[in-house]
């Protein structure tokens, strides 16, 4: 099974290189936008870059697009030409769908992938949808691909974009509560690296818990918060201030511009 990559940046290089573990480098390939940054990962990970596009989704079983959406118009000719019925591919851009993708590619077999950065780190939440065609032996091979970088779910694709909120942008959300946090210590005389430590690893061990004890999340919070303690006067406050509301709201406009990301002619505002 021969997988090529068309990107290498922020999810198409973890992706590339859970690909190298998952399915070995003979059998691996890759084309970037800039030959610098191509012989840089050749040499990193020891696969070959194509020299050309048609012939490497040519040679390809799978074929992972992993490119910004703004510049899919730019490899969908190529993709095209080359496509065949048999072949798998793979998309990770956000806010395009399999109808959409099957116009432009011409693929009959389609996943449709939102991982997230994590997957660098071996600590993916990737959900998954499947275009019918998909069986489930070719399904199992993308599990493979997306397991070797972390967490799967496989969802209906009209919840993709919910997904896209939930752990596709949401590492965003995170690291601005994290920088906020550490902030907020520094000004009482925490060093920030020692700020972000703290933050980090406390951020790290909450999700584990959560995870872990099957516990829901206001259990877990309440048994952090003492009666009259310090932690529900930050609590209060943070209810005061509207933390729950913007989250919410954020989470909204996320996803109000993946649904409309498919239609909208101008995709560099995401």
């Amino acid at each position: 099974m021969k997988i090529g990559f068309i990107g290498t940046g922020c999810m198409g290089f973890p992706l590339l290189k859970g690909a190298v573990e998952a399915y070995g480098k003979e059998n691996v390939t890759f084309l970037s936008k800039h030959r610098e940054h191509e012989a840089a990962v050749s040499e990193q990970l020891g696969v070959p870059y194509a020299q050309r596009l048609l012939d490497m989704v040519i040679q390809s079983d799978i074929i992972v697009l992993a490119v910004k959406p703004q510049y899919a118009h730019e490899v969908y000719p190529d993709v095209k030409l080359a496509m065949s019925k048999e072949k798998i591919l793979i998309s990770v851009m956000a806010g395009v769908d399999i109808t959409e993708l099957e116009k432009e590619t011409g693929a009959l077999k389609i996943v449709r992938a939102m991982p997230n950065t994590p997957a660098m780190l071996k600590e993916g939440m990737t959900c998954i949808s499947y275009s019918d065609r998909v069986s489930e032996v070719e399904r199992e091979v993308v599990r493979t691909l997306f397991l070797s970088v972390g967490k799967v779910e496989e969802i209906p694709e009209k919840l993709m974009n919910a997904a896209i909120c939930a752990n596709g942008s949401s590492p965003a959300f995170a690291y601005l509560f994290m920088e906020a946090l550490s902030d907020a210590v520094v000004q009482y005389g925490i060093p920030r690296d020692m700020a972000y430590r703290l933050v980090g690893q406390t951020m790290l061990g909450s999700a584990k818990m959560l995870l872990e004890s099957g516990k829901h999340p206001g259990e877990l919070k309440d048994a952090v918060c003492s009666p009259g303690g310090t932690t529900i006067a930050g609590i209060a406050a943070l209810e005061e201030y509207g933390l729950r509301g913007a989250v919410i709201r954020g989470a909204a406009a996320c996803y109000e511009r993946a649904c409309s990301m498919s239609n909208d002619k101008d995709l560099t505002k995401k």
